[in-house]
Formats: structure tokens, sequence, C-alpha cells
């Protein structure tokens, strides 16, 4: 597969706050990269370095074989960006925001960015400032999609859209594939990139920490499932069921708190042969998968030194 975006060892410092420290991938053309971590990982900073918002310490990156840095003005060209932070002019409507910024890139078929703004369900007549963050975040997406770019760069787009505009936005990655675009998108959402993505490179403090197929997003997954008997339950009836990874005891020994990895039926059979009183399954931020996983990874490496 032709990479049309390559990194290699770009770093970028901000003094004593935390920055990117040597981050390398590549993207191949046509497929849909997802970008991984926490909030303050490193994602923005990575994406503002490819579009020349930033300018890196050092390491190179290329889209389509251009310097990100030196030859900004002919990517921009080929590339649709959706900033995580929208800053528009405030007094614009939603429309003329669009209508100008299809000018600046000489005109876009007007059928094609009116169809974006109803799959979106945009009011284009309201003014900037009038607007949610959702709808804020609807006029970046339509304007990163309206010239058909051959590159669209989103950073956390998702954010603020309701779920119906979400899995609109999923169709629209699609369709940006199937046209034989590529996506790379940002997000610290887990299962947006597991159903959206072909392969993804995760960053943690700085650094890509793993990278590859979308295996690796499920190596991490972590869910908890808390179950509530009408009597005592004892831990060790869980604790080497298929999908768990670790349980807890709770209200004084009549809950459990399970830790998932992998599918639930295992749980939900035991489970039955007792008295549920209630049932409730979650997912953990990336936050905390990101602690409970690495710590664990950490205290696992940590032992091993010692060891030898």
């Amino acid at each position: 597969m032709t990479a049309i975006m390559e990194v290699q060892r770009l770093t970028k410092s901000y003094g004593g706050a935390r920055g990117i420290i040597d981050v390398s991938f590549e993207v191949g053309e046509g497929e849909v990269f997802g970008f991984l971590g926490p909030n303050g990982a490193g994602k923005t900073t990575t994406i503002r370095l490819l579009m020349a918002l930033l300018r890196a310490d050092s390491g190179v990156a290329r889209i389509a074989g251009l310097d990100c840095w030196r030859e900004s003005l002919a990517i921009k060209r080929l590339v649709g960006y959706a900033p995580g932070e929208p800053a528009l002019d405030p007094e614009l409507t939603g429309g003329q925001i669009l209508e100008y910024l299809g000018h600046l890139r000489g005109g876009v078929d007007q059928a094609y960015l009116r169809q974006l703004i109803e799959r979106l369900d945009l009011d284009p007549t309201r003014k900037f400032r009038q607007y949610s963050s959702g709808n804020k975040r609807k006029v970046v997406l339509v304007q990163a999609l309206m010239h058909r770019p051959r590159l669209v760069i989103l950073d956390e787009p998702t954010n603020g859209l309701d779920p119906l505009n979400q899995q609109e936005f999923g169709r629209m990655v699609d369709e940006v594939r199937r046209d034989g675009g590529t996506v790379f998108l940002s997000s610290h959402v887990l299962t947006e990139v597991e159903q959206w993505c072909t392969r993804v490179a995760i960053i943690r403090e700085g650094r890509i920490v793993r990278a590859g197929g979308v295996s690796e997003v499920k190596d991490i997954k972590r869910y908890e499932v808390t179950i509530l008997f009408a009597g005592a339950v004892p831990a060790e009836a869980f604790e080497r069921l298929d999908g768990v990874a670790s349980v807890e005891t709770t209200a004084g020994g009549l809950g459990l708190r399970l830790e998932m990895q992998g599918p639930a039926d295992a749980v939900i059979k035991a489970a039955a042969q007792h008295r549920v009183v209630s049932l409730s399954s979650h997912e953990p931020s990336l936050e905390d998968i990101f602690l409970r996983y690495y710590e664990a990874d950490g205290r696992a490496a940590r032992k091993a030194t010692s060891v030898v």
C-alpha cells in the first residue's frame, strides 16, 4: 500500500509541558487510520504539526511526498482539516463561513455542499456564535469534506455530536474511503476507532506505544459489569470465567464489579444461577483504561527487571 502520510521521529517540546517525542507512523492511501489516546497524550500537537500550525523541533512529516512545513500550501490544497476546537468568525452565519471557505478553494460543488449540510442537519442561517458545540462541530466537518479532498484529517470529529449525527458521520467516513480517499482521525473513543478504522496508532504521554491493526484496540479495550445479588456470591465463582480480567466484591458482599475484556456470555450464564437484583455495564473513559492497562504493564516490567 502506498503511503500518503509519513511521519518519522517527529518531536515537539513545550518546555516544561508535555509535547511529543520521536513519533513515527505511516498512513496508507485509501485507509481510515485512527490516532488514539487519552486527552493530553499528544494527538492535537501531532495534527497541528502535520498542518504546519506548529513547527517541529526535529523529525520529518510528509503528506503525498510533500514536506508538511516547507510545502504546507500545496498540502492544504489536497487536505480537508477539521480542528478539535473550532474558532471561526462568530458574527458570520454557518452558510457564510462555508461560502467564504469554498471561494478560498476556488469553488466547490454546491449540490454536494447542500447535501452535507442536510445530512448533518445543520441550520446554515444562524450565526456561528449562536451555535451549540455540536453545531459548531458540524460546520468544521462540512468544510473539511466539501471539496472532496484526497486526505481528510479530523481532530476528535464527533465531540458534541448527538448519536444520530455520529452515525451519519460514520457513513460519511465510509464513503470517503470507498471513493478512494484517506481519513486520519484522532479520537479518545474506543468504539469509534474500532468501528471505522482499518489501522491505528496509540499515543500515550507523547510517545507511540502501539501501532498496527484494529486488534491493537481490542487488546486494551476494557469494560465493567456490576452485578448486585440478593445474597452473597463469592468472587471466586467468576474469577476464572472467559472474558473476566478481575473481580472486586462490593455492597458488603452482595455485589461484584467485574473488569471485562471480551464477551460476557460466560458471566451472564454464571450470574443466572443466582438471584440477580440488578446488572449494569459501562465502558470506562479511555483515561481510566490507559491508567489501568499501562500501570499493569509497568508493574510487570518492573517485576521482570527485578527478577533478572
